[in-house]
């Protein structure tokens, strides 16, 4: 098939069901722009602002279009295209955008409260106390994944022969005297600091100042090019291990301070690097396929990734993650989004619209790799073999591919194709890291205040809690790479997401609403994950002794289990009250 068929395909399905599906779960769940949000009615300057949607929806954007749609989606194709694109485009319509529009939603009429708030009107206090455990848990594990990739790809060097450089090259610094290397992590890393440093100037002129989203965007281009530019002539080169502990320290900062300074200014300047970015990747898929490149992948190699990663089910559900369908994005959604929401009205074009992008963008992601990277060379690549002088390292993967295919379709020079793949990768995992650890906190002052009638005071303070998130993300992710806590990352994501699901559930059934479109994704969620654990912990964490992810596993299990058994006994308890609907609503 031409790989243009599988964009324009997948186009037209993401397109009914933002036309049609979104309007449908809108009617279903009330929507009602007249009534006032929390961001509104609270407006404290400092977590509830009331910002403009495009802003919101860019720094949810950046926020939940991390790593996860580019990685999982690149280590999943060990499969094949077909079984991944599939996935993709269905999970991302019926479970994934179903999943953060309706968290996004509840949050908003619950106050702004955690999905895990929710939970506790939902489910009581007990299963309250066991989703914000397992959800503090889930978003250390996201945390130490996503803060090893950022290590990572701030110190990459890449072969020359890949990047299509030879010693005459001026443009990049080489890793070594040889020339058979070049930086490019050094590159970014300067990419990200200028950011960084020019994010607080950024809100101040959206929020203080008032001036118009049009005017900060071109501003925010401009930084973006400027920093690209400074990075080329002074690379930044620091240890793994030194930019790990730069990075937890950044966090403790950002998840303190307004919202407005760091959170929300930050994505709004790297979202314009991904906007560009997957209109550069569609597009020069487009011209590259119209020009008659041809697919280099199989559609179906599901025997060797049965080998390679495990059986299809639930193997492919769990690696794609967030193409699909995310529990992070609940978090996101009810932690930051919904205490910034102008109008009930935007929630769905949040929540829905925000799934169906970055599902498009894996799979702009899948295109590109499986036109411009052969099966050889994505084994070397994604899963080489024991002993091999290749290391792991999808994200290299998809900058080839990214490079690739702006050479294909636009002339673009391979290195700085290839260059701007790292530089969209890296910015949006700290974004991702800035918005994870500052949930954390929040899920931590919400423990406490259950844990404790009157919490220490000690226990107020926003650094205590974010110093105690940083600390145990970063201890996580200082003896585990990234391909060894992907799979718990990704089953514990995915877990999360049906547990979120049910919790709209029974907040729906309360209400009298709909709820087949929530309970259905999460019965399949529940049963997908938690078949996942059992499988990781019998024949992967065990025979491996690694003792981390085993107690990670088996707490994960326990947790589950809980939960479920909390949810029937309120269903049960619901069913038998159904004679009289006010005490249905008074059970849940």
């Amino acid at each position: 098939m031409n790989p243009v068929f599988i964009l324009l395909i997948s186009l037209v399905c993401l397109f009914l069901a933002g036309r049609f599906y979104a309007r449908f779960l809108s009617k279903s769940v009330g929507i009602d722009s007249k009534r006032a949000t929390p961001a509104v009615k609270i407006n404290d300057k400092r977590d509830y602002v009331p910002t403009a949607t495009p802003i919101v929806f860019a720094h949810h954007f950046a926020t939940i279009a991390g790593a996860g749609p580019i990685i999982g989606p690149v280590m999943a194709l060990i499969y094949g295209w077909g079984p991944a694109w599939l996935w993709i485009v269905l999970g991302g319509i019926f479970f994934g955008a179903v999943h953060d529009f309706s968290a996004l939603f509840v949050s908003v009429r619950e106050g702004g409260k955690s999905i895990a708030e929710v939970a506790r009107k939902s489910l009581g206090t007990p299963g309250f106390l066991m989703v914000i455990s397992f959800t503090i848990v889930m978003l250390i594990l996201v945390n130490a994944t996503f803060l090893n990739a950022s290590a990572a790809a701030l110190t990459s060097v890449i072969d020359s022969v890949q990047m299509g450089l030879d010693k005459s090259q001026v443009f990049f610094r080489w890793a070594d005297e040889a020339g058979g290397r070049v930086i490019v992590g050094g590159i970014a890393s300067m990419s990200v600091v200028i950011i960084t440093l020019f994010a607080p100037l950024i809100g101040y002129l959206y929020i203080k100042r008032h001036i118009s989203v049009i005017r900060c965007s071109l501003f925010a281009v401009l930084i973006c090019i400027i920093s690209v530019v400074i990075g080329f002539f002074v690379p930044i080169s620091l240890h793994p291990r030194l930019w790990m502990i730069l990075i937890s320290l950044y966090t403790v900062v950002a998840a303190g301070v307004p919202v407005w300074i760091f959170l929300q200014s930050r994505d709004f300047i790297n979202v314009h690097l991904l906007y560009i970015g997957l209109g550069l990747l569609f597009t020069g898929t487009l011209v590259s396929g119209i020009r008659g490149t041809e697919i280099l992948f199989p559609v179906n190699n599901i025997q060797e990734g049965i080998s390679s990663v495990g059986p299809l089910w639930p193997g492919l559900f769990i690696t794609i993650a967030c193409g699909a369908v995310s529990g992070f994005h609940a978090l996101c959604a009810s932690g930051t989004i919904s205490k910034q929401v102008k109008s009930e009205q935007a929630t769905y074009k949040i929540g829905y619209y925000g799934m169906l992008l970055e599902s498009f963008l894996a799979l702009c992601v899948v295109t590109a790799v499986i036109m411009h990277i052969d099966m050889k060379q994505y084994k070397e690549l994604v899963l080489p073999d024991t002993g091999s002088k290749f290391h792991s390292n999808p994200i290299l993967a998809f900058a080839l591919a990214m490079g690739r295919t702006l050479y294909s379709g636009f002339g673009l020079p391979l290195p700085f194709g290839t260059l701007f793949g790292m530089l969209l990768l890296e910015g949006f995992i700290v974004t991702t890291l800035d918005t994870a650890v500052r949930l954390n906190r929040y899920l931590f002052e919400e423990l406490w205040k259950v844990i404790f009638k009157k919490p220490p005071r000690f226990l107020g303070y926003y650094w205590v809690n974010s110093g105690l998130a940083a600390a145990l993300m970063f201890g996580l992710a200082y003896n585990n790479t990234v391909n060894t806590i992907w799979s718990l990352f990704g089953t514990t994501n995915q877990l999360l997401a049906a547990l979120t699901l049910i919790i709209v559930s029974f907040w729906l059934l309360a209400k009298g609403k709909t709820v087949w479109f929530a309970a259905i994704p999460a019965i399949g969620m529940i049963i997908t994950t938690i078949a996942m654990l059992i499988i990781l912990l019998t024949t992967r964490f065990i025979p491996q002794g690694n003792v981390t992810l085993i107690v990670a596993d088996i707490v994960l299990l326990g947790l589950s289990a809980g939960i479920i058994t909390i949810a029937i006994k309120t269903l049960c308890t619901a069913v038998v009250r159904a004679d009289t609907p006010h005490n249905v609503s008074d059970s849940v």
